[in-house]
């Protein structure tokens, strides 16, 4: 029994250690949509499965490197929600790869599609006709969004987590100066008091962190 002893208080403390990263870090990693949460899957469960079985590692080492991890984990998630640019070096951003029924092969070769792939993403969302196609975004999670021709409603915000969706404003041609004046017209003191910020028939629709 006592051999089994470390390797069975390996897997609790693990199991615990997951089980504390998914109540306090969130639960996105249970449905990961980003970067972030599946390398923090990955990583986890690497450590989990590979130190449990090494008899060279001891029980407070494994403890040690689980909590340097989680740590880690918290400080980048603190960061991409406080900061655009280490958000963007993290999740990287949307990418318009069909426009007008046009496909940006510059943006889909970046993203590591090929012809067929791409096809495919649309059969999937029963799109057989490229000229059908207004928009067509491949998010941060490689799933793709499409806004056919007579669609004018944008699928994705454009104020996320306090941060401007720089992409929107492009796309609708307009800037930050003028996202912030609405902003502000709707009482609001700056763009980080917005939880989502919503962009429908021309008009923002604001939901912020604290009710007014």
């Amino acid at each position: 029994m006592s051999i089994y002893l470390p390797m069975l208080t390996k897997l609790a403390i693990g199991l615990v250690a997951l089980i504390i990263q998914i109540n306090v870090m969130g639960k996105g990693n249970l449905a990961p949509t980003n970067a972030l949460d599946q390398v923090q899957n990955y990583v986890l469960g690497g450590i989990i499965g590979a130190v449990n079985y090494s008899d060279t590692i001891t029980v407070f080492q494994f403890t040690i490197v689980l909590i340097i991890w989680t740590m880690l984990v918290m400080t980048f998630k603190f960061l991409k929600e406080h900061n655009r640019y280490v958000k963007l070096l993290i999740d990287g951003q949307p990418k318009v790869v069909i426009e007008r029924g046009k496909v940006n092969i510059k943006n889909v070769l970046s993203s590591g599609l090929s012809a067929n792939d791409l096809m495919f993403k649309l059969r999937a969302q029963s799109v057989y006709d490229l000229s059908q196609v207004k928009r067509a975004v491949l998010e941060i999670n490689g799933q793709l969004t499409v806004i056919l021709a007579g669609e004018e409603n944008m699928k994705y915000p454009i104020i996320f987590d306090g941060q401007i969706n720089m992409d929107v404003l492009d796309i609708i041609d307009r800037d930050d100066s003028w996202l912030t004046d609405i902003v502000q017209n709707q009482g609001y003191d700056s763009i980080n008091d917005i939880f989502v910020g919503e962009y429908i028939d021309g008009k923002v629709r604001l939901t912020p962190y604290e009710s007014k």
